[in-house]
């Protein structure tokens, strides 16, 4: 039998326990909460209801009808049907109701209770039952494909007591498993749940990394998800291929949405989508550039086709004269604003790409020079040694 100092020193806990913190000594579980009212004192009005996380994205709220002591990171054993399940504290304290109502759930609720903290027994029974996970999701699959079931397992989670296990499932139809359960009742010996996910909630139970370099927002911290269409793409006026719209899962990126307001807010600003008429021709309409607030035109004259861009209160102009039958001369704004500014020197020459490149001119010259002037010094100090050693010779001798 494992002692109870065997499981509160592994991994990244021992160092964490030495800081005087608390830390899942199992696994770094994913949708992280900082809870930034950690170090607020509790008071009568403070909910005792905390927030469990399980395997995975699964998160469920739990009433502490115990009074425990609970803090992040404290792995406890809580309320299922049947038995008992294992997860980990991720919220306590007066975040928890904000939590709460950013999920829509009501305080009222029929809650499940906190048994109790884990013992060393309880991690025993519940790591011997995660250990089956994967051999039981491959067999699932083996068997869904034998039964010709349109549907893909994803994922099987055990319960903590190892009586239960949730098969998550993708299905583009309906499915009717009945008989599926009762094969995989038999066959595993455990009670079945089977729970319909769709595509982005099984990446973000799988996890990854996105095209930006970071993990995903799915499996990171994000947990709700809406819906993404491609004209949240084309008010960003993104090009629609579905090889960088699209995630990880094959659909739109959930991200797309992040600054679909701010684009929506920006747009408005715009003038409608219409061509100009110039004494040049026709300014045909392509496109803009939303914070940069800039249109661009093409236009087709007589002798060439040419594109250019122009300022929205360039075009606001443009509009109202052409409601009056005036037709401009240029298109684009008559005061060109120079790059550099008038009252910008560049004394020290930080504008040129090439100002580090310190090259020395005519480089093979100089190493022959410098050859050269070598092998004469070295010359030099020859004549000098031999006429020392002469005038010495004819010392001697006299």
């Amino acid at each position: 039998m494992k002692t109870e100092e065997d499981y509160t020193l592994r991994g990244c806990a021992s160092q964490a326990i030495k800081e005087g913190e608390n830390c899942n000594p199992h696994s770094c579980n994913k949708l992280n909460v900082f809870n930034e009212l950690r170090n607020y004192p509790k008071t009568p009005l403070t909910p005792d209801i905390i927030e469990v996380r399980f395997k995975n994205t699964r998160k469920e709220f739990y009433k502490n009808i115990n009074q425990l002591v609970l803090t992040e990171g404290d792995m406890i054993a809580v309320e299922a049907s049947p038995g008992h399940d294992i997860g980990t504290v991720s919220l306590t304290g007066e975040l928890v109701r904000e939590q709460m109502k950013r999920k829509g759930v009501s305080p009222e609720n029929d809650f499940k209770i906190v048994y109790r903290k884990v013992k060393p027994a309880d991690i025993e029974k519940w790591e011997n039952a995660t250990a089956r996970e994967n051999e039981v999701m491959l067999n699932a699959r083996r068997i869904a494909k034998r039964l010709n079931l349109d549907m893909k397992i994803g994922d099987v989670e055990f319960q903590g007591d190892g009586t239960k296990a949730i098969f998550y499932y993708i299905a583009d139809k309906r499915v009717d498993f009945r008989e599926l359960i009762r094969i995989f009742a038999d066959e595993f010996k455990i009670r079945i749940e089977m729970k319909q996910i769709g595509a982005r909630q099984e990446a973000g139970r799988i996890g990854g990394i996105g095209s930006c370099g970071r993990e995903l927002c799915c499996s990171s911290w994000m947990n709700d998800f809406s819906s993404v269409t491609t004209d949240t793409a084309r008010e960003q006026q993104l090009s629609m291929n579905p090889q960088k719209l699209a995630g990880q899962c094959s659909k739109l990126k959930c991200c797309l949405n992040f600054e679909k307001e701010s684009y929506k807010d920006a747009i408005s600003e715009f003038p409608p989508k219409i061509n100009l008429q110039t004494q040049n021709g026709t300014a045909r309409y392509m496109k803009i550039d939303v914070y940069k607030k800039l249109i661009w035109y093409s236009v087709k004259s007589e002798t060439r086709e040419f594109i250019t861009s122009v300022s929205t209160e360039r075009v606001f102009e443009i509009i109202e004269m052409n409601k009056k039958g005036d037709k401009p001369e240029r298109l684009a704004d008559e005061t060109v604003t120079d790059s550099k500014s008038a009252d910008f020197n560049d004394l020290l020459g930080q504008d040129s790409i090439t100002r580090f490149d310190n090259k020395p001119k005519n480089k093979k010259r100089r190493k022959k020079r410098n050859r050269r002037k070598q092998n004469k010094n070295r010359s030099d100090n020859n004549k000098h040694q031999n006429k020392q050693t002469e005038n010495k010779t004819k010392r001697d001798a006299e």
